[in-house]
């Protein structure tokens, strides 16, 4: 999986010097990592990819998902991650509809 350049990306030219296989350009002003050169480091001295190790803000060199529902599952918890603050989000939800839910019941069942 290639890595790309995102809006985070401040421009520090930083990734472009590390890369070892020269897949970090910069284009009309924007940097952009080609993804047919991008190995993520492998097969090199490097244990992880440098443009996301010398990154200064952390999120400018991410992983490119190839998969479309992994593009969209990475772009959903990522925001529900943000929302909550917690990765249980779905089970938080399930346990308070579920309370609603059974107090509702019960207050249907000692009208009736």
């Amino acid at each position: 999986m290639a890595y790309t350049i995102t809006s985070q990306c401040i421009s520090c030219n930083l990734c472009v010097s590390v890369c070892p296989n020269g897949a970090i350009e910069k284009v009309e002003g924007k940097h952009i990592i080609d993804a047919e050169r991008c190995t993520n480091c492998a097969n090199t001295i490097y244990s992880v990819p440098q443009c996301k190790a010398v990154c200064p803000t952390a999120s400018g060199c991410v992983e490119q998902p190839k998969d479309y529902w992994e593009i969209w599952f990475s772009t959903y918890n990522r925001i529900i991650a943000k929302l909550t603050n917690k990765q249980d989000y779905w089970e938080r939800w399930y346990n308070t509809y579920s309370q609603k839910l059974g107090e509702q019941l019960k207050k249907h069942q000692v009208v009736a």
